[in-house]
């Protein structure tokens, strides 16, 4: 099963100092590993968005292009609106984002990988699969 991975997971892995890597960043080298890992363009964005130094956007930018973006479609938004509007009718808040990752990821019957709390309260009330590190920090 292909896998996306949230920004979250993304910046771990990217951005930190190696000596604090976590096991979801050790799962994404995984998935890419297996050819399993999903870009999508607004984690992309989400990425790239905030980088100072000009150098680094760019080496970050080249790094990503690796990754090519999901094709999204008019139905992928369309999703992403009516799970906004169940959880919110529930009392969930998220990013649009978030929704949009998880329209995908069911519509498409992809995993999500990622180290943010919200979607645990996402994957309660929409029919989305969150994908657990295989690896533990010990080896």
């Amino acid at each position: 099963m292909n896998v996306i991975v949230d920004t979250s997971v993304w910046s771990l892995a990217l951005r930190r100092q190696r000596s604090s890597v976590a096991a979801s960043a050790l799962e994404l080298a995984e998935l890419v590993r297996e050819g399993r890992a999903v870009m999508m363009g607004p984690v992309r964005q989400e990425i790239l968005s905030g980088v100072q130094r000009e150098q680094q956007y760019q080496t970050l930018r080249g790094y990503l292009r690796a990754f090519p973006d999901i094709a999204l479609e008019a139905e992928d938004y369309e999703e992403a609106a009516s799970f906004f509007n169940r959880c919110k009718a529930k009392g969930i808040q998220g990013s649009n984002t978030d929704f949009l990752i998880c329209a995908v990821a069911a519509r498409r019957r992809f995993a999500i990988l990622t180290t943010d709390a919200d979607f645990l309260h996402f994957a309660k009330l929409l029919p989305i699969e969150l994908h657990h590190p295989r690896a533990s920090l010990s080896g």
